[in-house]
């Protein structure tokens, strides 16, 4: 948050504003590159640190998400992310910009568009939840939102309330539970629809046509199914090879490894190094 996005070093602006001394701040790299060697009293001392990436970045990068794509990891809540290229793109709704990735010190800069949705739906067992919401084909007009904390993006709203509505008479525990799933997918469609608003208003349409998601929500087939319907544009929607409730930080270390890799070889060849991280499962969107 205190780095410009532009010169790629600290904001000096920032800094004052903050009463942050520029000289206290370590050195802006990139994320293939050697930083220093591991110290004196560990097992592996010597050792180079060349590849240094933090979580949803390297989570992006791990499921290969070229220009054009996006991915959403499900954990705590839903990190979402566009890859814009080179190109930081401002959004004007409710999307915040950052650096995806910048692989050697001579790279390419990479940008995406990020959003963090708080979910909060961390059950116990979720594969209960996918059990009933598979008995049923519709939620039998069941909706359920969960605001428990207020709407994050793109709408903002602190003062939102969580809510479940549509529920009759007929209404069974599997409504509730495919209710509960789809909406996931509904939230994550909404910032799918701002992500892409904001690259048409750019003058440069993005239709993504991969949507990756990961995590613990990535196993289960009736929400899958319905998060590549839900969020149409004539792509797929892939599940990462693993499919272990831990899936994510393998995702993460995928990318991590990757700018190790990249640092060996000295080069980064964007189709055949992704290629090594593609998907290995995919929902195809039903035909309207």
């Amino acid at each position: 948050m205190l780095m410009n996005l532009k010169t790629l070093d600290w904001d000096k602006p920032t800094l004052e504003t903050l009463g942050i001394p520029a000289e206290i701040r370590p050195r802006i790299v990139s994320n293939s590159e050697i930083i220093g060697k591991i110290g004196k009293g560990w097992p592996i001392t010597g050792i180079p640190i060349s590849g240094c990436l933090g979580d949803q970045h390297a989570a992006m990068l791990g499921q290969a998400c070229k220009k054009g794509e996006a991915k959403s990891t499900y954990g705590t809540g839903a990190f979402i992310l566009l890859n814009t290229g080179e190109v930081v793109v401002k959004s004007k709704h409710g999307l915040l910009s950052t650096l995806a990735f910048k692989l050697g010190p001579k790279a390419p800069t990479n940008y995406a568009l990020v959003q963090l949705l708080s979910l909060e739906l961390q059950f116990s067992g979720s594969e209960t939840i996918e059990e009933l919401a598979s008995q049923v084909n519709s939620t039998g007009g069941v909706y359920f939102v969960p605001a428990f904390n207020g709407l994050f993006a793109p709408w903002w709203r602190d003062d939102a309330r969580g809510v479940c509505i549509g529920i009759t008479r007929f209404t069974s525990k599997a409504h509730i539970a495919r209710a509960v799933l789809e909406s996931m997918c509904f939230q994550v469609k909404d910032v799918l629809d701002s992500m892409q608003k904001d690259a048409v208003e750019k003058g440069a349409p993005l239709p993504y046509p991969a949507f990756d998601i990961a995590g613990w929500a990535a196993n289960q087939k009736a929400k899958t199914m319905f998060n590549s319907n839900v969020s149409n544009r004539g792509g797929l929607v892939g599940k990462p090879q693993s499919s272990r409730p831990a899936d994510h930080r393998e995702q993460q270390l995928s990318g991590s490894c990757l700018c190790r890799w990249i640092r060996q070889v000295g080069v980064f060849k964007e189709e055949a190094d992704f290629l090594l991280l593609r998907m290995a499962k995919t929902s195809t969107p039903l035909s309207s």
